[in-house]
């Protein structure tokens, strides 16, 4: 019986791997112990089921002996140290809702996270009853002695670390709602995270606890119900044909309905860890700004320019050619002080030609008026001949502006008969 998750499951498992190890570098930065725990120890877990569904695919046969000895006690490891490092993150998140800082926090979530899987390890070599199993398209996977001694060993840690987990959820979301004045102030001042960083951290190992404790509940219970429980009686008895190495193909294993849930749920549960880390801390800020860092820094090594580095580069459009009149020099006003001078533009004003081909310099009349030097001339007072308006004679021959001595029967322009565009 061919398996129908293949090639899915390696190739999403991989992927898996990479995507929660992603966000690892910043927060290696901030020294949180707990998230890296979660990160590295679900990036082992789903490397290590990937690499044994595509060796033992189709097949039960022990190839690798070494390596079945190393990815059976992975398995048993990461079955304690998933909800142990959400146990440190859910203790953290406590410490910071209470106001509390320990200068040790790190070592003692490092205490929790390494040593209780390697010491699950050893607590589980007590009930080991053989070497390891080998099924088809599962792979390598540990054989524990279903005996009364298992259970406090080796198949209940993974319970007693998600309740106690859970009580701390319990305690911060109290010491929260009680602190919450204080709360952003700690924060800023005493951690590295952010208000909508902890929330995440708070979102994620709640995600956990609801997820990987009733997954070890229901199997604790199936070992109860599904196989008798022997009794322990000795280390001799035990570990009597330990180098022992059963493989069991598909054809058989898949018979049993609760084999199938129970190697369905442990092969798939790291997966679904890594995508609800991802989830929750692959598209936060940060993430973008170092995904776009990395990005940046492949298309540099591939000499790719990226979508990044097109946006930000200058632009290069070609503007329209445009036609500039060379200005005459400035109209020097008269010693009467005016307030206003009217500048023409000898280039821009031009008779009439009889051709019709388009010629550039060939402009309207371009007006300015501009203002004199105000502070200059309010020093001086208004006189009759200063406060009126002053006439001025337009020369287009001559190119020459001139006042108009003083009277009605010349033509003129004055600057209150002039357009609004030429004020």
């Amino acid at each position: 019986m061919s398996d129908p998750t293949y090639p899915a499951f390696p190739i999403l498992t991989f992927f898996a791997a990479v995507l929660v190890l992603i966000p690892l570098p910043w927060h290696l930065q901030s020294l949180n112990a707990g998230t890296c725990l979660f990160m590295i120890w679900t990036a082992i877990a789903c490397i290590n089921l990937g690499i044994n569904s595509i060796i033992w695919h189709s097949n039960a046969i022990d190839w690798a002996p070494v390596w079945c000895d190393i990815s059976s006690r992975i398995i048993v490891a990461v079955a304690v140290a998933i909800p142990a490092a959400s146990f440190c993150i859910n203790r953290r998140l406590y410490m910071i809702a209470t106001i509390q800082t320990r200068h040790r926090a790190v070592i003692i979530d490092l205490l929790i996270g390494i040593g209780i899987p390697l010491l699950q390890v050893v607590m589980q070599y007590v009930v080991s009853g053989h070497r390891y199993d080998i099924f088809e398209d599962i792979g390598c996977y540990p054989f524990t002695y279903n005996v009364t001694l298992a259970y406090p060993l080796s198949v209940v840690w993974p319970i007693v670390i998600g309740l106690a987990s859970a009580v701390y959820c319990v305690l911060t979301l109290r010491a929260f709602s009680k602190r919450r004045a204080q709360f952003s102030e700690f924060l800023s001042s005493k951690t590295s995270l952010s208000p909508n960083r902890y929330f995440r951290l708070m979102a994620l190992a709640t995600t956990e606890l609801l997820c990987t404790t009733p997954i070890s509940l229901y199997g604790m219970i199936l070992n109860l119900t599904a196989s008798h429980v022997h009794p322990w009686i000795s280390w001799e008895d035990t570990h009597s044909n330990y180098s022992k190495v059963a493989q069991y193909p598909a054809l058989l294993w898949r018979m049993d309905r609760s084999s199938v849930i129970g190697f369905e749920m442990t092969r798939w549960a790291p997966f679904a860890c890594a995508l609800v880390f991802f989830a929750f801390f692959g598209f936060a800020d940060e993430a973008r700004r170092n995904y776009r860092q990395a990005l940046s820094a492949i298309a540099k090594l591939l000499r790719i320019r990226t979508f990044y580095s097109w946006r930000s580069a200058p632009s290069k459009v070609e503007s329209l050619p445009s036609f500039v009149a060379s200005p005459l020099p400035p109209y020097t006003p008269s010693p009467s002080k005016s307030r206003f001078r009217l500048l023409m533009s000898s280039s821009s004003y031009s008779s009439t030609t009889k051709t019709d081909s388009y010629n550039p310099s060939l402009e309207l009349p371009v007006f300015e008026i501009c203002k004199s030097d105000l502070s200059a001339q309010e020093s001086i007072p208004e006189t009759p001949s200063t406060s009126s308006s002053h006439t001025f004679i337009l020369s287009p021959h001559n190119d020459q502006i001139s006042p108009m001595p003083s009277g009605d029967h010349r033509p003129s322009i004055s600057l209150g008969n002039l357009p609004a565009e030429a004020r």
